[in-house]
This record gives C-alpha cells, structure tokens and sequence, in this order.
C-alpha cells in the first residue's frame, strides 16, 4: 500500500520508512556539473527542503555506509558520481528564525541558528575532526570560521546547505516593513547581518574548506544586495534541466491514480476522472520557457492524492490550507498602484500579461520605495508561484498565465474581497450563487448586481467598460471550486468560452446545473441613454433595444458552438444551460437561457 508523504522534508525517513518517493536523483549530476555555488528559486511548498535533504544524504560521508539502501534503487544508485559520500554537509534554514522583533533580536536568532547548526555539525562529525569548533554565541561569523579551520586539515570539504535564504525579505516585505523600514534595511541592506553572513560565505569558499553551496528561495528579493556580497552564485532557476527538479509530472501523477485505483477497486473511469481533476486543479507550472513539460504543484498533489487513498474518493475540498496564505501574496500585489489591474488582467488573460524579461533581484531600493512597475509585480508572482510561464508573445516576450484552478480560486477571493468589503454582502452573494447552480435562475444575482456590485466600479477607473468588466464581476459571485471545474476563457479547438461550470465527477448525482455563460456590453451612449433612463427601464424593453437585441444573437451564435464542443469534452457532463448575459453600462443587466 502506498504511503504518500505529505510535509514530509526528510529524505532519509522517505526511503527507509518506504514512502511514495518520484525519483529526481538524475539530476544530481547536473547540479554537480553545473557548479559548485548555486541559487535555486521556486514557490513555497514546492518540495525545496526535500531536495535538499536528498543532496544531504547523498553528499554526507556520515551516510556513506548506507548509499545502496538510500540510492541503490534511485537512478543515481546504477550510475553515481565520483563524490558521493565525499563532503560535509551542514544545512541552514532561514524559516526557522523569527523576522520579527528589534534587529538586535533578529540577529540573535540568526547567529542563534547557525550556531545551532555549527555544534550539531561537531556533533556529528566527531569521529572524524581533529581540532575542536569553538562556537562563539555572539558572533555566529566567527564560529563559522572556527568550523571550517578544524575542517582544513582534513581531506574532505564542506558542502553548505542553505534553505529559504529570503525568508526575512519576503516575511518583512508583504507583512511587516511599512511600521518600520529602517529595520528592513537594517537586515538587508548595506552591511546588514543577512548581507554580511553572505560576505563570510563567499569570502570562506575560497579555498578555506567550503568547496560546495546550494541556495534554495522563493524569490529574488534583495538577491541584487545579497549578491553584492554573495556574486560568486550561479542562478539554475530558470533553466531547462531543472525545470521538473520539484514538482510531479502527469505521468507520475497517473501512476500513482493507477495504483490508487488498484488498492480501493475502482474502474478505470474513477482513475481518468481523479487525473482530469488534479490536470485541473493543481497542474501547468513551467518554470522555464524552453521546458516542455508542465509541472504539478508537489504539496498539492500529495494532499490529493493521499485524501483519494484513504477514503477512495476525491476530496471536497482542493485547496489545501497550507496554501491558502499564499492569499497574502496577492493581497499585497492588489494593495500596489494598478496591481488591481494586474490581478484582474492575469485572470482574464485579454491581453495576456507579458515581459521582454523577469526581473532578477530586487534590491532594498526596490522594494521600499521604488514605483512598483509591472515587471516588478508579474515577476513576483512568477516566483510566489501565482503566475507562471506559458509561452511567447511577439518579439520574444514571455507570456504568463494562472497555473490552474486552484490558485486561480486565490485570483477571485482576491477580487471579491475588494469588490464587496462588507463580509455580509460577500455572504449575501454566495447566497443567491447556491440557489443559481440548482435553479439556474440567474435573475436574483443580476439584480443583486445591479443593486450592489457594480456601484463599486465607480471608483475603479482603471476598469474598461466592456464584457470584460462584466465577466470578472460574475465570476467572483458565482466561483465554487467545490462543486464546479469552472474557468474562464476555456479553451475549445483554438475558441473560447466566457465562463464554463461544470459539474465535478463526483458530484454528478446532486442537484447541480451544467452552465457555459456568454457576456456581452452596451454602451449606454451607443444606446443612446442615460444611467437614469437605463433605470426606468422594463427588461423586457431593454430586451427590445436594438443594440441588445444583436448581442443576444451573437451570444447565442457562439454558445451553441461552444456547446458542440463542450459535448466533446464533457460527454458525462450534459446537459449544458446556455445562458447570455448583456449588460447594458453598469446600470442594467438582462440575460436569457438559450435553446
């Protein structure tokens, strides 16, 4: 029976306790090849810390007698590098210390801990030092030192280890720099204590006994600063080989299903089912724009997948909780100049967002006073996960995109809170939504719209007035990941749907309506009215408006087309409700079933 280890960052407690383990030890000899300072990016929760556990027990020469029970197995284990079992390792990770607090209490626990991880070092490797590591508590710097003199004699070097270098960048940044900036840069900036750890790290690999470093982050946040102390590294993040180095791909995923399947007895029907979902949900990651495979989120993935085992259903619930503070990201983008704009673009890709280049550091400048640009936060949710790469535009700009469903569910509540503030009018919504996916009587949101909703456009000016601002207001009403694989712009042969609600597989036996939505927009000067005169208006005048009257037409012409391929696609899935909607400026919404 498979044993699916979700949160589980030991690689060691993996192989011997026989976890479900997809084997990335291939790569262990390009990371090797590749150089011996490296930085390695990727968004949170995405199997960083068991990367570099792996690195540590294939590198420890404290694991050496147990290489063929941890690899002999791996596809490293047929073929290993000269150096297996050949370093040091001591490992550093910046989530475990705090941000918060005075710097001098910030730079306590961060000697603390690396203070921590010198004598667990000694510890250890007593066996093989000579000399004795004196630990100095108020200089973690010069204990570091001590360590790597005992470690010069001998015939086997260091190799460091270093996890969530930006914790303190991304903690101070999104949560607590604006009550107090001088401590950002304090940290971070100038000499700060994380810059000059850097300088002693550079400053020791020269031919001191640290022959080898592996950084791991989720953005490049003060990279620019840090760098200026630390610019020996090597940036690996972006590059086509390591591409899938975390992360699950589909045929990985489809193996597990398989053998899911196999353990509760289901058809074969349940495994394209589960698959189809988690395609869904938690798939579409590219990290670089030459990759062609797509990436699962791990952590999701696993939280999936060990659900589906144990009760030998799919989960209600897809968001993982563990995800959910990547809420925050967001928040702070929306809470930027026009980064509302940015998070309203990114969910209806029209245009898509689009860069000649990621930006590659941002330095303490950037982050507290610089103007937030597009490029600055497009990139930041590249690295936080919340975009991603999905191709190129004209003159080889990179197009990005939502990953997948679940964190496009982060994009709405994102919205949906700005747009109704008021926790019982979001109440109030949800509401009347429910009702919608069982009656499909859209008639009590389009007047809570009317009523409500669109007052707060008023002061959005950045808002285009276009179907495109009608769309993204109903679907931050009526998005329901529970019930529902929903999307907007869903792609069928080369067209695109305006909002598409299908039924999840297993809730196929409820009560609940297929729908596929078409909106359209009228002007009200190009209907040659007044907000007031729209107002006073019946439905069924507005109905008769010549302007509307087309839009309607239109709107039924693509949704029979969208459902002959929606029939396709969704053949368990039927019937279809064909509903368009015409909103005639923000004053009035009329919509109609298509038959």
């Amino acid at each position: 029976m498979l044993k699916f280890p979700y949160g589980l960052r030991n690689f060691y407690d993996l192989i011997t306790e026989n976890y479900f383990y997809v084997d990335r030890t291939s790569h262990i000899r390009f990371i090797e090849d590749f150089g011996k300072e490296l930085i390695f990016l990727r968004p949170r929760r995405f199997g960083k810390s068991l990367l570099l556990s792996m690195l540590e027990n294939y590198y420890d020469i404290a694991k050496a007698s147990e290489f063929e029970r941890l690899f002999g197995h791996l596809a490293i284990g047929a073929n290993p590098t000269p150096k297996h079992n050949q370093y040091f390792v001591m490992t550093w990770d910046f989530s475990l210390v705090k941000a918060q607090g005075d710097i001098a209490s910030i730079e306590k626990a961060l000697y603390d801990h690396v203070n921590n991880a010198i004598f667990d070092f000694s510890i250890r490797y007593e066996n093989w030092l000579k000399h004795e590591i004196r630990i100095d508590p108020k200089n973690a710097i010069s204990s570091f030192e001590s360590l790597l003199t005992a470690v010069g004699p001998l015939p086997y070097r260091l190799y460091l280890l270093i996890d969530e270098y930006d914790n303190f960048a991304n903690e101070l940044m999104i949560g607590h720099h604006k009550e107090s900036p001088s401590r950002y840069e304090s940290l971070l900036s100038g000499e700060g204590i994380v810059k000059t750890l850097f300088k002693a790290v550079k400053s020791l690999a020269g031919g001191r006994g640290l022959e080898r470093t592996f950084v791991t982050g989720v953005s490049p946040v003060v990279l620019s600063d840090m760098t200026s102390g630390y610019n020996v590294a090597e940036h690996i993040y972006l590059r086509r080989e390591f591409n899938d180095l975390c992360g699950f791909l589909d045929s990985e995923i489809e193996q597990a299903l398989r053998q899911i399947a196999s353990e509760c007895e289901l058809r074969e029907e349940k495994v394209q089912q589960a698959l189809e979902l988690m395609r869904t949900f938690y798939d579409g990651y590219r990290f670089s724009s030459r990759a062609k495979d797509l990436i699962y989120n791990p952590i999701l993935a696993l939280y999936f997948l060990k659900n589906f085992q144990q009760d030998c259903e799919f989960p209600s619930q897809l968001l993982d909780a563990n995800l959910a503070m990547d809420k925050g990201k967001l928040s702070y983008i929306s809470n930027l100049p026009y980064g509302e704009e940015v998070i309203v673009q990114a969910l209806n890709e029209n245009p898509p967002l689009s860069l000649k280049a990621l930006a590659s550091g941002f330095g303490v400048e950037d982050v507290l006073y610089a103007v937030k640009d597009t490029q600055f936060m497009v990139s930041l949710l590249y690295y936080f996960g919340i975009l991603t790469l999905n191709g190129e535009m004209a003159l080889k700009k990179m197009r990005f995109k939502i990953p997948n469903l679940v964190i496009r569910k982060l994009y709405v509540e994102r919205l949906f809170e700005n747009f109704l503030p008021q926790k019982r009018e979001r109440e109030q919504a949800s509401a009347l939504a429910e009702q919608f996916y069982q009656t499909g009587n859209l008639q009590p949101i389009v007047e809570f719209m009317e009523q409500r909703y669109f007052k707060v456009f008023d002061n959005r000016d950045y808002l285009l007035s276009n179907e495109l601002t009608i769309k993204t207001a109903f679907l931050t009403v009526l998005f329901e990941d529970t019930f529902y694989i929903m999307d907007s712009e869903t792609e069928l042969d080369r067209r695109y749907t305006d909002l598409t609600l299908i039924v999840r597989p297993e809730q196929r036996d409820s009560p609940l309506i297929n729908f596929v939505l078409e909106f359209k927009y009228v002007g009200l000067g190009q209907a040659g009215l007044t907000g007031e005169k729209a107002r006073n208006l019946s439905i069924k005048e507005i109905k008769a408006l010549p302007d509307v009257s087309q839009k309607f037409e239109e709107a039924k012409a693509q949704l029979l087309d969208y459902e002959k391929r929606l029939k396709r696609k969704y053949e368990d899935a039927l019937p279809l409700h064909l509903i368009g909607v015409v909103a005639l400026g923000f004053d009035r919404v009329v919509w109609e079933k298509v038959m």
